[in-house]
């Protein structure tokens, strides 16, 4: 043990604490008026009790630990020290011929003072430190309400301790029924989850904290939009997985948001398998600076791939990702390519100089009104022609798996971008079905999902914007609803779905449970500290190509399920023999057709357009 200035400190402390407390058991023994010779024999055996004392404590490490962290292991080692000196100073008395009278209630007296005074001094300073009487030392902190009394509770209320941020507890809530009434850290547990707006109204407290960082979202939501009607601030410590991975303290509140109620469960991916297809592997990304394909590019990131390619048509979504990757992931060969992917000599180009062996194809144009009216030609032509392009470059090169992202908006889509993304899929059912079952053909996979929170144009960063300008908020239709989930989760469920494709399959991610938009418009309305007093909803009407509500799966379609609970796989209607040529031969008309012959020929190769004008 390193041996420094503050070690002798405690050292001395202690043998006055030993000293005192050997002493302190006499005037105890005789109510403070000892006699005279028992006061001599008192003195006469301290001088042999110390030192005795001292190499005790010394043996039994009590100068290892920090009194700031001191805890119940450091009081069980001074309460054996502390038993052991009681039973070793009569021995030594006896054996060294100590003639002096020591009544026995003294050696009993003596190490329950001693535990006291030593165990309690500690115990006072690591409370001083950690500045326990919160709301006298520190009147300008401001009182909070903790929701939860588990784990996460605790190591909140120990951080906010040694760095109070400017909080102070002042009671727990959780529906364990065990708990009721409990402390935690010296902390009342004073009722359940639901009573968390009654409890802060009697507290006078504006502000809850959520430690519920494995609970299920249903409850966060419940809670907090319980506590935001009541007009409390609601925060939140971090999540489980940067908890776990070291990233932040959970003392590192911040106010709850969207993803924090809108999110889900974790995705578990099967991670070995994953690292069979993507390490030492060159990958392939087309749209990389897009949302989801961005955060593809992140996630394949952390499976080491040999070469990651970034496919990309803007210059600048394409460089913020060179900037970003690099950084993040410092051994990773990232080559940034710009690109249409349209442009098959060009396409092939690169596919023929880094040799892929899984592409993931992002790219498209997935705005429904801007699609819709006026840019018809070209959201087929990118969406189909696109895919088209890359999925036979991908054939031609020995692409392993080709991995198409599409839409839920495919299912009986109402809408130019729908029906193409539902071509898009066609097409690589029929490439499929040409290239059959051999094993070393390009293996073609869809994947099918809905909104992602946050994304390029979607709701959410709208809402956002016009509620930072006062509003108001701009819902198309008061019974709209839409699937939402995190684009972390999109990308995961994807690579899922890419590692588990044998070839020709649509794989139908889990949405959850449908969202209606006005109520987001007004969640996130409370969650920014307002109310639809001061920030109001207006109705718009549906815009061109816009459903009420999203569908997963079209009437004709059933589903099967598949090893991963997240995961099921769409049984499509088959496309009719030979439309993908003339698909083909319609595409490649290098003039534009006006949007009223492409919605017609959509209608054609999709029966189940039903376009607005119908």
């Amino acid at each position: 043990m390193k041996f420094n200035s503050r070690t002798l400190v405690i050292i001395v402390y202690d043998i006055l604490v030993a000293a005192f407390a050997w002493l302190g058991a006499y005037w105890l023994r005789f109510n403070l008026d000892v006699p005279p010779e028992f006061e001599t024999a008192a003195l006469a055996t301290l001088i042999w009790v110390v030192p005795l004392q001292a190499v005790v404590f010394w043996r039994f490490g009590l100068y290892r630990g920090i009194w700031r962290f001191a805890s119940l292991p450091d009081l069980k080692r001074i309460v054996l020290a502390a038993g052991l000196a009681a039973l070793l100073i009569p021995v030594a008395l006896v054996l060294f011929r100590v003639h002096a009278i020591v009544p026995r209630s003294v050696l009993i007296l003596d190490p329950l003072l001693l535990v006291m005074v030593m165990g309690g001094s500690r115990l006072a300073y690591r409370a001083w430190k950690e500045h326990r009487l919160a709301s006298v030392l520190r009147p300008d902190s401001k009182p909070v309400l903790v929701a939860g009394a588990g784990s996460a509770a605790d190591f909140l209320l120990r951080e906010l301790a040694r760095n109070p941020a400017g909080f102070h507890v002042v009671g727990l809530l959780d529906d364990s029924r065990e708990k009721q009434g409990r402390l935690v850290q010296g902390v009342p547990v004073l009722g359940v989850l639901d009573d968390a707006a009654v409890v802060a109204k009697r507290l006078g407290v504006d502000d809850v904290v959520l430690a519920l960082p494995s609970a299920a979202h249903e409850i966060r939501k419940r809670i907090t939009e319980a506590c935001t009607g009541a007009g409390l601030n609601v925060m939140t410590v971090p999540s489980l997985e940067d908890l776990v991975g070291g990233r932040v303290s959970v003392s590192s509140l911040r106010r709850i948001e969207l993803d924090d109620l809108l999110g889900r469960d974790p995705v578990q991916l099967d991670d070995s398998g994953l690292h069979g297809l993507l390490t030492g592997q060159v990958v392939m990304v087309t749209g990389a600076g897009g949302s989801i394909g961005a955060e593809l590019c992140r996630q394949i990131a952390r499976f080491a791939p040999a070469k990651l390619v970034l496919f990309e048509q803007s210059e600048l979504a394409l460089y913020a990702m060179e900037q970003e990757l690099p950084r993040r992931h410092p051994e990773l060969a990232v080559v940034p390519v710009i690109g249409d992917a349209k442009n098959a000599a060009w396409v092939n180009r690169v596919m023929e100089m880094h040799r892929p062996a899984i592409v993931f194809h992002a790219a498209a144009y997935k705005h429904v009104p801007l699609m819709e009216n006026g840019n018809a030609w070209e959201a087929v032509k990118n969406n189909v022609l696109g895919t088209q392009v890359v999925a036979a470059a991908a054939q031609v090169h020995g692409v392993g798996k080709f991995v198409l992202i599409s839409t839920d908006k495919a299912v009986n889509p109402t809408n130019v971008m729908g029906a193409s993304k539902r071509l898009a899929e066609m097409a690589c059912q029929a490439m499929q079905q040409r290239a059959g079952d051999a094993p070393t053909g390009t293996r073609f996979v869809s994947v099918r999902f809905g909104n992602v929170l946050g994304s390029s144009g979607s709701v959410i960063p709208k809402f956002q914007k016009q509620i930072e300008a006062g509003g108001p908020v701009t819902v198309t239709h008061p019974e709209i609803t839409r699937y939402f989930m995190s684009i972390p989760e999109a990308a995961q469920l994807v690579l899922q779905a890419g590692l588990m494709g044998k070839g020709g399959e649509i794989f139908v991610l889990d949405m959850g449970e449908p969202v209606k938009i006005a109520e987001l418009a007004k969640l996130m309305i409370r969650l920014s500290g307002a109310d639809e007093a001061r920030i109001r909803i207006e109705y718009t009407g549906l815009r061109p190509g816009e459903k009420l509500y999203e569908e997963l799966l079209a009437d004709d379609e059933s589903t099967l399920p598949t090893p991963h609970p997240k995961l099921r796989v769409a049984k499509a209607r088959p496309a009719d023999p030979g439309w993908h040529a003339e698909c083909l031969d319609w595409l490649a008309y290098p003039d534009s057709y006006d949007e009223a012959t492409v919605k017609r020929q959509l209608k054609t190769w999709v029966p189940e357009y039903q376009p607005e004008s119908a």
